[in-house]
């Protein structure tokens, strides 16, 4: 049985999704129906790239990317 805390934890605008740890940070996004090209994440205030592998308990905020011309 997995409890909450071996999860890894990704927020976005509010809404918490809980994925599983062992797994890269863009398969992660894309499992909860986000879009990789679409997000930055950050971890603590630093930058991540997306092959990070995602650790138990681990708490990854994404924002979304803003562009504009």
């Amino acid at each position: 049985m997995t409890s909450e805390s071996d999860r890894a934890h990704l927020t976005f605008r509010g809404k918490c999704y809980e994925v599983a740890p062992g797994t890269t940070l863009r398969d992660a996004i894309r499992k909860v129906g986000l879009s990789p090209e679409a997000i930055l994440a950050t971890r603590g205030g630093e930058l991540l790239t997306d092959d990070v592998i995602l650790k138990p308990g681990e708490d990854i905020r994404l924002v979304a990317v803003i562009s504009g011309g």
